[in-house]
């Protein structure tokens, strides 16, 4: 039966001694640390050991967890780190925590532009950077993310922080496709069109739809679920219901997605073990489960998507190697800050 150990919402309360219920060295086990919440990869693990006898035992933290893995070295009681997000897989591979994964399986299961070329990440669902737009303010069924410095969108756009994580890789894959130049011009432009400085979560640009402060907004598609079947907060449901969501560059290259994905630790005590668990994570059942829990897109070729997922539409999504998206994650960032966009509209 798998254990969870603990629930935390800092890495600074992460201890070593948080796996002594369960030996790092014993067998039929593998340590993971996560950031994807408990609730989440439940069902996932708990299919992995009924399939396999392996017992998986959990750290969770929201923050923190890769400069553990560093600071623990050689007795890091860690097999694998669960992640959301390519600026995460990259820079554990930047902390040099990661070790390769050599595997067939994952090879097959998983295309390369979802794959670290080096095979120190994994991807294993993506969810798309979109725009959420008022149902009763917006008539356009397209948009791409070029016109969102449109003037007809001044005081009209809201989004969260320019330096988070999901508008940085946003930005970046802009870089990436446009070079630095043109995308500082471009950033520039959608500061200006801004309703109020960038604020809260994805969720709240929704809220702030619904609430008449701005007609589009950027998000992440998985919010959209959560909103919908969020029983315990039902005004969430209301803040779904009045938007709609638009796929950026639809006609074009397709619409910006990021990853959740894994990585297998550079002294992993449960080496084969984490592996199986890597390659299970890849593997159908895996992706369907995790795909439909968590509202997210597989990333193994052939595996259906959640009727609800389906139901926003239709995802086109750029085949641009998240590799190269992580090496302009640096660049995205300066930008931020060298047109102010944090500040919000220039007067």
């Amino acid at each position: 039966m798998r254990k969870t150990l603990r629930a935390l919402t800092g890495a600074l309360a992460l201890t070593t001694a948080a796996f002594a219920a369960a030996p790092a060295s014993a067998d039929g086990e593998v340590n993971i640390y996560s950031y994807r919440q408990p609730f989440l990869i439940e069902p996932l693990l708990e299919a992995f050991t009924a399939e396999t006898g392996i017992k998986t035992n959990v750290v969770f933290a929201s923050k923190g967890l890769g400069e553990r893995i560093a600071a623990e070295g050689k007795n890091s009681p860690a097999d694998v780190l669960l992640t959301v997000d390519i600026g995460r897989l990259d820079g554990a591979k930047q902390l040099g925590i990661t070790q390769p994964v050599v595997s067939e399986t994952v090879t097959a299961n998983i295309p390369d532009h979802f794959r670290d070329p080096d095979g120190n990440w994994i991807g294993l669902t993506t969810r798309a950077r979109i725009v959420y737009a008022s149902r009763d303010r917006v008539d356009q069924d397209t948009i791409t993310y070029e016109d969102l410095a449109d003037p007809k969108w001044k005081g009209r756009l809201c989004t969260r922080s320019g330096q988070h994580d999901y508008t940085i890789g946003l930005i970046a894959s802009m870089i990436a496709h446009h070079g630095v130049e043109e995308t500082e011009e471009w950033l520039a432009k959608v500061r200006d069109n801004l309703a109020r400085k960038p604020a809260g979560n994805d969720r709240a640009q929704a809220q702030a739809i619904y609430a008449g402060e701005c007609d589009i907004a950027l998000g992440n598609t998985y919010y959209m679920g959560l909103m919908e079947t969020n029983d315990k907060e039902p005004e969430q449901q209301e803040w779904a219901k009045s938007v709609r969501i638009l796929f950026p560059n639809a006609d074009g290259r397709g619409s910006h997605v990021n990853l959740s994905g894994v990585v297998l630790t550079k002294h992993a005590p449960n080496k084969d073990n984490a592996i199986r668990l890597i390659e299970f994570l890849t593997s159908e059942e895996a992706q369907r489960l995790y795909a439909e829990t968590n509202f997210e897109y597989p990333v193994t070729p052939g595996v259906p998507v959640a009727e609800r997922v389906q139901s926003w539409g239709e995802l086109k999504a750029d085949t641009l190697p998240l590799a190269e998206i992580a090496k302009q994650r640096k660049a995205a960032s300066e930008l931020v800050d060298k047109v102010g966009f944090d500040d919000g509209p220039a007067s």
